[in-house]
């Protein structure tokens, strides 16, 4: 649960930069992989936590 409220302030801090990114504060060629790749981060540590990992011997 913490793993997923800190990549939820990750997103929203990767937001704020592409918005200064859509105001060409930055480059939004730097902003937008940051905003995709904490977002794919983000889903993926949805996904992988009910994944069958095997019976225990």
């Amino acid at each position: 649960m913490v793993k997923q409220v800190i990549l939820l302030i990750l997103i929203g801090i990767s937001f704020i930069l592409n918005i200064f990114g859509l105001m060409k504060l930055i480059p939004i060629y730097v902003t937008s992989p940051i905003l995709f790749v904490c977002v794919l981060i983000f889903i993926h540590s949805l996904f992988t936590r009910h994944r069958f990992k095997g019976f225990q011997r």
